[in-house]
């Protein structure tokens, strides 16, 4: 069965060929990233706009790279939510009218289920049950996945999510878009503990996270000091150093709440490397093992979105009945998409 995949939540148009029997076939993403620069963050009208002239043509570079033809489609999953309104319904009236064109079903996948089964794509993927940090701007929680459509929510953060935490510290840094990865990059030359920042929730006893208040405290340091360039960069590593000590050790706790050995991580932040090396040394402190999506699945694509949905039209999903009608959801509940 081969599946297009596509993705359109917010400021990344993806699309991908996924084959049940022969895995994934092809991919293409196009990053707003450049055209959102000048205004510190995304501009949703922009990014629906962009995401509208760029389907064609990576459906094409697709089609290309897998050697296949439309007609060779069996089905269509998308990105229904959660997301910016209008960049969701870009890509799901996209994906229907081409199901249609095509007479082959459409599947609405969530977001974050995509982001949840991405490292199943990997050469090495993980065995179910396994724990997952889900690590993003816009989210931070910890799940026990039993199985594809079988997820149970163990933690969130209660304010900002880790991304957000990250883009917001870089802005008060005078750091360019995308800011986390700036961040991370200026970190690199700073020596933590020269400011000492909080850890927050660390030790409170459940898995949930909030790092609004670790924001502020770097913002207070900003406003206190007059900070030279190598303060800066100080700072950075202090912050990252507070963000990725607070999810490992929640992420390390979950694992032995539930009694396994496998940690999967993704989403955006899973791409940092100073969180990678944290989460390796304390599972290997565990017995266990970190499973990561390849870099260049880690931020949004279609690739993940083409296997998650293919997984669940293996496990028996219908899609709705075709008759034109479709519904994106800005907001979708976690507790809803099992």
């Amino acid at each position: 069965m081969l599946v297009l995949g596509i993705e359109s939540s917010c400021d990344e148009t993806g699309l991908a060929l996924y084959d049940t029997a022969r895995g994934l076939l092809a991919h293409a993403v196009h990053t707003q990233v450049a055209m959102h620069a000048d205004y510190g963050g995304v501009v949703p009208e922009l990014a629906s706009r962009d995401h509208i002239r760029r389907l064609i043509p990576l459906l094409e570079s697709v089609l290309t790279q897998a050697d296949v033809v439309k007609t060779g489609i069996d089905a269509i999953a998308y990105t229904a939510g959660p997301g910016l309104a209008g960049a969701l319904l870009v890509g799901a009236s996209f994906a229907e009218a081409l199901a249609v064109a095509l007479g082959v079903p459409a599947l609405p996948v969530h977001h974050l289920e995509g982001h949840l089964l991405s490292p199943l794509l990997a050469a090495d993927p993980p065995e179910f049950p396994f724990i997952a940090l889900l690590v993003s701007g816009g989210h931070t929680q910890l799940m026990h996945v039993a199985g594809v459509g079988r997820y149970e929510l163990l933690g969130e953060s209660v304010d900002d999510a880790a991304g957000e935490a990250f883009d917001k510290t870089a802005k008060l840094l005078g750091l360019g878009y995308p800011g986390g990865p700036a961040l991370a990059a200026l970190a690199e030359q700073g020596r933590a503990g020269r400011y000492r920042l909080p850890r927050p929730m660390l030790h409170s006893g459940d898995l949930a996270f909030s790092f609004s208040g670790l924001k502020t405290a770097a913002l207070t340091v900003v406003r206190n000091n007059e900070l030279s360039a190598t303060d800066k960069a100080d700072l950075a590593a202090e912050f990252q150093e507070a963000v990725t000590e607070v999810l490992a050790a929640k992420s390390v706790s979950a694992c032995r709440q539930r009694r396994l050995l496998a940690l999967v991580v993704a989403g955006g932040v899973g791409a940092n490397r100073r969180l990678r090396q944290r989460l390796d040394a304390e599972m290997a402190q565990l017995g266990g093992r970190v499973f990561y999506p390849e870099f260049e699945l880690c931020t949004d694509n279609g690739a993940m979105i083409a296997f998650c949905g293919a997984q669940r039209l293996l496990q028996g999903a219908v899609p709705a009945g075709r008759d034109g009608a479709f519904a994106i959801r800005p907001r979708w509940p976690l507790d809803q998409f099992s």
